[in-house]
């Protein structure tokens, strides 16, 4: 890999549910390059909250606890993840605390607290970093950008399939208003809302195989 591969920046975008954990990781680990899971530092975020007893609604309170928390991640498949301290790998990842994690997500002081830190992560350079805002507030200079989407169906189908795998229940039909209310949300917030950035580079999803979706970004890339 040349030195400047190895300083480069791929943010992608999206949707979610439309596969942007799942192609990061594996573009990452195929170019030799740090993963940054934005997502992964809402959703700690939301679980010491929940913990506390705080509401998603309560933006001072969530705001707060920002300048106590460590958020760090660790290497391996699935990327570790510590919450002060504590791993908190599959606890972030319950359909419950993805919904909190939504909901605080729309607060500015909140998104400009955690959009610093992830700016600190990617200066540098050399990371492959993910999230709903990856491409236009995070990495805004990033050296690609990739929107990646599927259909409401599609997403829905893959969110209920991972409920499915942690033991978790709900019938497709909930698992998909949750995701059409996620995107609502995404959407129509004030602070940084999820949008196609103008130099980002669509890239279709659905029904395509993983590798094929790797393949494409790398032809990008």
């Amino acid at each position: 890999m040349s030195k400047d591969l190895k300083k480069i920046v791929v943010a992608i975008d999206g949707p979610a549910g439309a596969g942007k954990s799942t192609v990061s990781k594996a573009l990452a680990k195929d170019l030799g390059l740090s993963y940054l899971d934005t997502g992964a530092m809402y959703r700690s975020l939301a679980l010491k909250a929940q913990r506390l007893g705080l509401v998603g609604a309560d933006e001072e309170g969530v705001a707060s606890l920002m300048s106590t928390t460590s958020i760090t991640f660790g290497t391996g498949d699935p990327q570790p993840v510590f919450l002060d301290g504590e791993e908190v790998t599959a606890d972030i990842r319950t359909a419950e605390v993805s919904e909190f994690a939504s909901a605080i997500s729309a607060h500015s002081s909140v998104r400009r607290a955690l959009v610093a830190r992830q700016q600190d992560l990617v200066a540098t350079g050399g990371v492959i970093l993910e999230g709903r805002d990856a491409t236009t507030v995070i990495a805004p200079n990033a050296d690609l950008k990739i929107y990646l989407t599927a259909s409401l169906e599609e997403r829905a189908r893959r969110r209920r399939i991972e409920f499915e795998q942690k033991g978790e229940t709900g019938d497709f039909e909930t698992v998909r208003q949750q995701i059409e209310n996620r995107d609502h949300r995404d959407i129509t917030r004030n602070d940084s809302p999820l949008r196609v950035a103008e130099d980002a580079v669509i890239v279709e999803s659905g029904g395509v195989p993983v590798d094929q979706v790797i393949a494409r970004i790398k032809e990008l890339l």
